[in-house]
């Protein structure tokens, strides 16, 4: 079975660049746990796309799990927004809880 990470690459490599492309090499990276190049085409895929929801949550994902807390918690926030306007409801709630557990981490959430 091919790999879908060479084909994805290859893919990019022969001038294919857009936001699905690099969404979908992004998710590859992160489920083989490289969060750092995860990140890279996940960036990616919200510049091809800033109303993008799913790129945004997964480019939050992959971010913290680089351990890149205040980057991580710029992108739940831009996807919070990005979802909302777009009425995704459902990813515009799981971005916001992920946004306070690095609210909490951080110490910045208020106190209500």
């Amino acid at each position: 079975m091919p790999d879908p990470l060479e084909n994805f690459l290859a893919m990019l490599a022969s001038g294919r660049d857009n936001a699905l492309l690099r969404f979908s090499l992004g998710n590859t990276y992160l489920k083989q746990g490289d969060a750092v190049n995860a990140a890279i085409h996940l960036r990616r895929a919200v510049e091809h796309d800033p109303q993008y929801s799913a790129a945004w949550k997964l480019l939050g994902k992959a971010l913290a799990d680089a351990a890149a807390w205040d980057e991580a918690l710029a992108a739940y926030q831009q996807g919070i927004v990005v979802a909302e306007a777009r009425g995704d409801k459902q990813a515009a709630k799981e971005m916001g809880v992920f946004a306070k557990r690095i609210e909490k981490q951080l110490g910045l959430e208020s106190p209500d």
